[in-house]
């Protein structure tokens, strides 16, 4: 018998001590790969694998060796997004029987759903989702919250919320009207219609797509491409360019103004002009 949750704390508690074996982290020396790792059910974001998801991208960020990190999860799915049994056993009786009312999902939902996608965005890290089936739901969003995306032949792109009686969340409906504008984007969710990883690519949405053999050593290339890059210029690039996708031309190119000085100073900037100009 499964065991309900009334509360916040609770529910955070209760996936703390069972979420072992469901997320898997492999290190090799600047990069990591992190793992959905629940196969038989695709991978849902159950209580217990995103709170182990969370803590374990949350170590990572905090590691100063680590400058590349691949999402992925264990064949044959990405992440089937949010668990339906997360909503009956934790979020419904959240609501209509815990003391915090709707104000308890709302802090699962900000703090770990939430939480997952703001680290991603915010950590001076680079991620790549790479994408290896059904990206669905919340696991979508995490996805569309990585720095690039790299996708398999095999991908599925789907915004399942309205199939649930839900609407577009974590930032997921941010992200698809800046690719694709706002009329294909409701079309897409409105329809509830899979994009395989071959239309995904042609939309935008995502980077490349590979023959599924090719997913991870391509994000893995990607990754040594990145490590390649002086440690300055990928801290202060990411929250550039993230930043001035909301800004006016104005705005983005004063930003720019302020960044660009700074990078005169690094000794990595003058040996490479050196290095240039020897050459040349």
């Amino acid at each position: 018998m499964r065991t309900k949750t009334t509360s916040y704390e609770d529910a955070l508690r209760a996936a703390r001590e069972a979420g072992d074996g469901l997320v898997l982290a492999a290190r090799d020396g600047a990069r990591a790969i992190v793992t959905m790792n629940e196969p038989d059910r695709l991978n849902p974001l159950s209580a217990p694998l995103t709170v182990k998801l969370h803590d374990t991208l949350r170590e990572l960020a905090a590691d100063p060796a680590v400058r590349a990190i691949v999402l992925t999860g264990t064949d044959p799915a990405f992440c089937a997004g949010g668990d339906l049994r997360l909503m009956q056993d934790t979020a419904h009786p959240m609501v209509d029987e815990g003391a915090e009312g709707a104000t308890g999902a709302w802090r699962w939902i900000r703090n770990e759903f939430g939480g997952i996608a703001r680290l991603i965005t915010r950590t001076d890290k680079a991620f790549v989702a790479a994408v290896n089936g059904a990206a669905a739901g919340v696991g979508l969003a995490f996805a569309l919250a990585c720095d690039m995306i790299i996708v398999s032949e095999r991908a599925k792109l789907v915004p399942a919320f309205g199939r649930v009686g839900l609407v577009p969340e974590v930032g997921t409906g941010w992200a698809l009207t800046r690719r694709l504008g706002y009329q294909r984007t409701f079309e897409l969710f409105a329809a509830g219609r899979h994009l395989s990883g071959a239309e995904a690519a042609e939309a935008g949405i995502a980077n490349h797509v590979v023959e599924h053999e090719r997913l991870l050593p391509t994000s893995l290339e990607w990754c040594e491409r990145i490590e390649e890059l002086p440690s300055h210029v990928l801290s202060m690039m990411k929250p550039l360019l993230r930043g001035t996708a909301d800004m006016t031309w104005e705005q983005a190119i004063t930003m720019e103004e302020f960044a660009e000085p700074m990078c005169f100073t690094t000794r990595a900037h003058r040996d490479a002009v050196e290095s240039l100009l020897a050459a040349g």
